[in-house]
């Protein structure tokens, strides 16, 4: 210990932290920001905070303090740091301010799994989506009946209080009511952060009920359509959305742009976002990822694909589950030339006798003029799409499982929409980077070899 330490003799050659040095040294690094100088504070190249966030997140650590807490026992996130240590204000501040650069960061590890031959830039995505808790307690939340019994709760003690405190003024009593003025304006600060949350709730409800019309009148108007050809119209007639906002209607005051949705197997409730996510099925590999607060997935496979255009991923066909089925899904999807394979309904194992004894191809000649949905629903059953179609389970929800059970991560840190979209886009950049570490970990070395890699 006499000579200076070599910490890189510590580490195996063909450790995750390597690869994830040299794929970040890759990356053009303008776009991050670092704290000015002249604050007194240490100064961190965006280099090393980038590629500790990375392997810390890839690793199962989220907490800005524990990854600092990591800088002082761990030798792969020493090595990465350089023997100094990056305190949490620090690590929070680089992870906040810089959501364009990890949405880059996204897209450059695509870029490197393309180059190196473990993914291609065309193929077929499998979408879905998953229930993150929110950092947020469903106690915190108030329905829309109950917020409104509150204020009005609220009204009639602050008229109470305030007519007592009329009554004492002036008067002997006063001295022993000096809190009345403290307790009215408690009450009257509680009902203006309720009065906040039904205004909110309301809007909400003018939003979805405006897309409900929508549909709604789409959906009359298209079966007014087919009586007019003649056609035999069946099944029950459109219902139109209620007007009135549901009593159940939520708003959550720790983190208001979360809400309360099924989880697990359907059975209990959870403060959370949707966290959607288009597969590669080939190198399952995520080309596309963004967060919802919509329950359900019925408007999120657009986005999806919109998501994976944008990182340079062409989209040929589109696997998704019943509940990303809808006309206007299928139809926009088609407009980019992408051929969808969405379930109606529960899909049924092996193959049924039309499929062996090939009637399949009289039963599409009695199709060419039904619906999408009829449509939809024969592509499935052919032996092509059945097959097509059992990738999805066998992609997307292995990823999810590692993201939750291997990495652990399974509750967002940060509030807030904005701030859960860029830490769902750093937990998915990590789950790339050490999916392509193993994919590209045959090299010699264990490191990946691209034209656009530097040392480190």
């Amino acid at each position: 210990m006499l000579l200076p330490v070599d910490m890189r003799e510590w580490l195996p050659e063909d450790h995750l932290v390597h690869f994830v040095i040299e794929v970040v040294g890759s990356m053009d690094l303008w776009a991050f920001s670092v704290n000015g100088r002249g604050t007194g504070s240490a100064q961190y190249p965006p280099s090393m905070l980038l590629a500790l966030l990375v392997y810390c997140y890839a690793t199962g650590r989220f907490s800005s303090r524990v990854i600092e807490q990591a800088s002082y026992y761990d030798l792969a996130v020493r090595y990465i740091c350089a023997d100094t240590h990056p305190d949490h204000d620090t690590i929070c501040t680089f992870r906040r301010r810089n959501r364009k650069a990890f949405e880059r960061l996204f897209t450059h590890v695509l870029e490197v799994a393309a180059q190196s031959g473990a993914m291609k830039k065309v193929g077929t995505v499998s979408v879905d989506g998953t229930k993150v808790k929110a950092n947020a307690s469903k106690h915190s939340a108030v329905s829309y009946e109950r917020a409104r019994q509150m204020v009005a709760q609220l009204e009639q003690e602050v008229a109470a209080l305030t007519e007592r405190a009329e009554q004492a003024d002036g008067t002997k009593e006063s001295a022993c009511e000096t809190s009345l003025p403290e307790e009215i304006r408690r009450r009257e600060d509680r009902k203006a952060k309720i009065s906040e949350a039904i205004a909110v709730i309301e809007a909400r409800h003018k939003e979805k009920l405006a897309l409900e019309k929508e549909a709604y009148e789409a959906k009359v108007a298209k079966r007014k359509e087919r009586r007019e050809r003649g056609e035999r119209v069946g099944g029950k007639e459109p219902k139109a959305p209620c007007e009135s906002v549901p009593a159940k209607a939520q708003y959550n005051f720790t983190d208001p742009q979360s809400r309360i949705m099924k989880a697990g197997s359907g059975k209990h409730f959870e403060q959370a976002y949707n966290a959607q996510a288009a597969v590669e099925v080939e190198s399952m590999l995520i080309v596309s990822n963004h967060v919802s607060d919509n329950a359900n997935d019925k408007g999120e496979l657009t986005p999806a694909l919109e998501g994976a255009k944008e990182a340079g991923f062409e989209v040929e066909k589109a696997l998704a589950d019943t509940g990303y089925y809808s006309e206007k899904a299928v139809e926009e999807a088609g407009k980019e030339g992408i051929e969808t394979y969405i379930a109606l309904g529960r899909q049924g194992h092996g193959y049924t006798l039309e499929k062996i004894l090939g009637e399949e191809e009289q039963e599409a000649a009695l199709l060419r003029n039904a619906g999408p949905k009829e449509r939809m629903a024969h592509k499935l059953k052919s032996k092509e799409g059945a097959k097509l179609y059992a990738l999805r389970k066998q992609t997307v929800e292995p990823a999810f499982g590692i993201i939750k059970q291997c990495m652990r991560f399974r509750q967002f840190l940060m509030r807030g929409k904005e701030r859960v979209s860029l830490e769902w886009n750093l937990v998915c950049s990590a789950y790339n980077m050490k999916r392509l570490f193993n994919l590209t970990r045959t090299r010699e070395g264990g490191v990946l070899a691209s034209e656009t890699s530097k040392p480190v």
